[in-house]
């Protein structure tokens, strides 16, 4: 199974910071928050990851390079202005290939294990959604989880952690331009029955803000000390 990292977010709720460096490359307890992922992916005995980028996306090339420093072949998609989440994968799909694929956001910080779900069998679904507990900046949630599927309606409403496994053909037939979000895509195919999930209580911090990062980071801190 390859992997694709989403890294081509302008990260404008992290300016200034983001002025000057891509947010995934912003620091997590010493380390950029993408490299995180690729150690993560290479531990998983991932081989293949396709990382797109847009927003000074040349600074991540020249910090990750070919991938080979993590026995990883990472090849990389390259947009000259974000395309959204969807807009970013459809245009990745010739190096994607037509077999389900990992999604990671790369400006998350999650102890997520990815070979709980590597070559996972999707059972006639098009996607599979990892779900956290709504974050205090996002208490409403976005899915509900009812017997290992994603529904739209009910009470215990949980967050998309931003990991994921898609089916190809999801994204097939959208339109790049002007841009192609996500979510109208992902709830279309949930009223079909078509995407299941599971629930992770691990670690998992959206590091959207300055504040969040510097939240993670003294987190993160207190228990190197402990």
């Amino acid at each position: 199974m390859k992997a694709m990292i989403l890294a081509a977010g302008r990260g404008e709720r992290m300016r200034p910071l983001t002025d000057h460096i891509p947010k995934p490359l912003l620091e997590v307890a010493g380390k950029p928050l993408i490299i995180w992922h690729l150690e993560k992916l290479a531990k998983a005995n991932f081989e293949d990851v396709i990382i797109n980028h847009a927003h000074l996306g040349e600074m991540i090339e020249a910090c990750i390079g070919d991938g080979s420093r993590w026995n990883l072949k990472i090849t990389y998609s390259k947009e000259g202005s974000p395309l959204e989440t969807a807009g970013g994968i459809k245009k990745a799909l010739p190096l994607i290939g037509d077999q389900p694929f990992l999604v990671v956001n790369a400006d998350i910080y999650t102890d997520f294990n990815y070979a709980t779900i590597k070559n996972r069998n999707l059972n006639g679904c098009k996607g599979h959604l990892i779900m956290v507990k709504n974050p205090k900046q996002h208490p409403e949630g976005d899915f509900v989880l009812k017997d290992n599927q994603i529904v739209l309606e009910g009470k215990e409403r949980l967050t998309f952690s931003g990991i994921a496994i898609y089916q190809p053909e999801i994204f097939e037939d959208i339109s790049i331009e002007p841009v192609a979000k996500l979510a109208p895509i992902l709830k279309k195919l949930i009223d079909l029955k078509y995407i299941s999930g599971e629930a992770y209580q691990g670690l998992w911090f959206d590091i959207g803000t300055p504040e969040r990062l510097n939240e993670i980071n003294l987190l993160l801190k207190e228990k190197l000390k402990s």
